[in-house]
């Protein structure tokens, strides 16, 4: 019973370590997509309007009169409650660099959707061998519930040089104590709560996976920043296109 215990206690920490990877380069992408290509799509948005009102002025047509109001009106939304803060607060409370700054710690957007290999190499490393699900005491718990805090902030700024300190300082603390053999009764309680646990991050996996940008990954996995930049191509690509269009009707 104790070797099930400890096998499951492993399987779930790889699981969990899957499925905060994934979470970090969803929340990566999202991010790096609305701060680089935002600005294009807000360009195709307006040149959609200056097409639709050549248009209209070339017509005259009520019909197109009302579109071209239509396609401003896309141009100019009402400002969401991001834009209303500044970009400090979301649809999930605080952002991350708001977060950062009340804190008093370096406001550093991503540069990666998917952080470096050796990045991941020690993340992964790390979890596994500070994971709080690894405690046998609520004190243990709360020390190594804190530290994975701390890890995976660096994990998802792809900061390898904080892992590495992280590590050396994961090293460098208390050994872990030996756990007294459990009653049959507690391995129960514990595989029970494993299996529990699992369930409620496959529910979570699921989810993001099911959202527009998890599913948008799914479609790249080798690769999620290379991704970016092939939408960005279209973009570009686009954006040409309608400029040429606009040129062709006010030229």
């Amino acid at each position: 019973m104790e070797k099930a215990v400890r096998a499951a206690e492993q399987a779930l920490i790889e699981f969990e370590i899957a499925v905060e990877t994934f979470r970090v380069e969803v929340e990566n992408f999202s991010r790096l997509h609305h701060q680089r290509l935002g600005p294009m799509y807000s360009r195709l948005d307006e040149l959609d309007a200056q097409i639709a009102e050549a248009v209209a002025a070339r017509t005259g047509d009520p019909e197109d009169i009302r579109k071209a109001k239509e396609a401003r009106g896309l141009v100019l939304p009402m400002p969401a409650v991001e834009e209303l803060f500044h970009g400090w607060i979301d649809s999930d409370g605080l952002s991350p660099e708001a977060t950062a700054m009340l804190n008093e710690r370096p406001v550093r957007p991503p540069q990666r959707v998917r952080p470096s290999e050796e990045a991941r190499r020690i993340y992964r490393e790390l979890v596994r061998q500070a994971h709080p699900d690894l405690a046998r005491d609520e004190a243990e718990q709360e020390r190594r519930s804190a530290f994975i805090v701390r890890v995976n902030e660096a994990y998802a700024l792809g900061d390898a040089e904080a892992l590495r300190t992280l590590a050396e300082e994961w090293a460098a603390g208390p050994p872990p104590e030996e756990s007294p053999l459990s009653r049959s009764e507690e391995l129960y309680a514990r595989l029970e709560w494993l299996a529990d646990r699992k369930e409620m991050l496959a529910a979570a996996a699921a989810e993001m996976e099911s959202s527009a940008i998890g599913a948008m990954l799914k479609m790249a996995p080798d690769d999620p920043d290379r991704l970016l930049e092939e939408i960005a191509e279209q973009l570009l690509a686009q954006v040409a296109e309608r400029e040429a269009h606009l040129e062709s009707l006010v030229g």
